[in-house]
């Protein structure tokens, strides 16, 4: 067995994930994580450990904690902690933002609201835009949730835990040997079979490449995941976010003079016109988010995520 800890940066309070189902996946049950921890499989090399993770609760000196039942060397912990660090975004220092938007209009309340607040996101880009091509256009989220299990269950590893396997989620390399149809027969639509097997392709064949992703530029990682087949601008607005930087942009996407997006949603939240606005206005418009904006726009995400949970309370 292994155990070992991980600071994140202050203020960090990952508790207020758990009211954010978008972050878990099929096998998860946010409610009982509190107590049991959050368990998933990481990779390290070429095998998949099964870890669980639980955080100490204190906002302003965060740490979190992690068992593995295997018996895991230096090396192995280290490349466990790159995959961990993505998923909580412990290296991810939001401090500037806290200064520089406290009196905004619109995200400052929120700032306070759900203060230590990080988004989390998966082990790598890969499963990322995996989760992201298979579950997009589906309303119903715990069948789309379903969908993506099922994918990793039949070409992801399987790792045995508490006597049951939990499937990882697959490689490149295992991916690309499915076949459209019989991802079809699993949930998602053939299309989003050719989708996924295609990026799978793209990495191995070096057309793009994760490491590259994940660290350029927000202008330059728009307009390059926009070229895998299956993510168009929404989609890449959104994976964006899941990176381990602060900083996004928000390009126009109009469609018959009609604004979307996220950009659509930001413009509407500080009352104006989404349709009718220069680059100039939406960029003084979001300026306190300014290196920000990936971290600002995951707190009224979660804001209006919470709203929407209010309103289906008080409904019932």
């Amino acid at each position: 067995m292994s155990s070992w800890t991980l600071k994140s940066i202050p203020p960090h309070d990952w508790f207020l994930c758990l009211d954010i189902n978008a972050y878990f996946d099929h096998e998860h049950e946010p409610e009982a994580v509190f107590e049991e921890g959050f368990t998933r499989p990481i990779p390290v090399g070429d095998r998949d450990v099964i870890v669980t993770s639980f955080f100490n609760g204190d906002p302003e000196e965060p740490e979190f904690h992690f068992e593995s039942t295997e018996s895991l060397s230096k090396e192995e912990i280290n490349e466990a902690n790159t995959s961990l660090t993505r998923i909580f975004g412990t290296d991810l220092d939001l401090r500037p933002l806290y200064d520089q938007a406290g009196d905004d209009p619109v995200l400052g309340p929120m700032l306070t609201e759900f203060y230590g607040h990080k988004r989390m996101a998966r082990a790598n880009l890969f499963e990322d835009t995996i989760n992201r091509i298979i579950e997009m256009r589906l309303s119903h989220k715990p069948t789309a949730k379903k969908m993506v299990y099922k994918v990793r269950e039949n070409y992801g590893s399987l790792v045995n835990t508490k006597g049951k396997s939990l499937p990882a989620w697959p490689r490149p390399h295992q991916l690309v040997k499915a076949d459209p149809m019989s991802i079809r027969k699993l949930g998602p639509t053939k299309r989003k079979g050719e989708f996924i097997i295609g990026f799978a392709e793209d990495l191995l064949s070096g057309e793009h490449n994760l490491y590259h992703l994940e660290t350029c530029p927000p202008d330059v990682f728009y307009n390059t995941i926009r070229k895998v087949r299956g993510v168009g601008p929404t989609s890449a607005q959104q994976l964006m976010l899941f990176r381990e930087r602060t900083d996004a942009v928000f390009p126009s996407n109009k469609s018959k003079g009609k604004e979307k997006g996220l950009r659509k949603w930001i413009i509407m939240s500080y009352g104006g016109d989404p349709d009718n606005i220069s680059e100039e206005d939406f960029q003084q418009m979001i300026a306190n988010w300014n290196g920000f904006e990936a971290a600002g726009i995951e707190f009224m995400f979660v804001n209006w995520v919470l709203s929407e949970k209010e309103k289906k309370r008080k409904k019932s």
